[in-house]
């Protein structure tokens, strides 16, 4: 059933890019802001992950939980495979959100 709102399924990093982290949000744009500025203690913060380097737009929240779990999941070759698919140059894409 749709919720009416956006769902994203994203991937952050750190400059030097060797940790990968899944997350989910319905507000891509505040959830980096929150991530670039340490709003929240926890995985994140602790390993400096503020570049967004792939995300993924659904229209019902139990797609986007779905994807997330299986994103998870994944190697980090295939998690890569995704990024380099979407962002081969594996800019920061907040830039483009804030």
């Amino acid at each position: 059933m749709p919720n009416g709102h956006s769902c994203f399924v994203y991937i952050m990093t750190n400059w030097s890019h060797t940790v990968l982290y899944v997350g989910m949000t319905h507000d891509l744009a505040r959830r980096m802001y929150e991530h670039k500025n340490g709003v929240y203690k926890g995985f994140t913060k602790k390993y400096h992950l503020n570049k967004l380097v792939y995300y993924i737009e659904f229209c019902m929240t139990v797609d986007a939980i779905a994807c997330e779990k299986r994103f998870k999941k994944l190697s980090r070759t295939n998690k890569e495979k995704l990024i380099n698919a979407q962002n081969p140059e594996w800019r920061d894409l907040s830039a483009d959100l804030l």
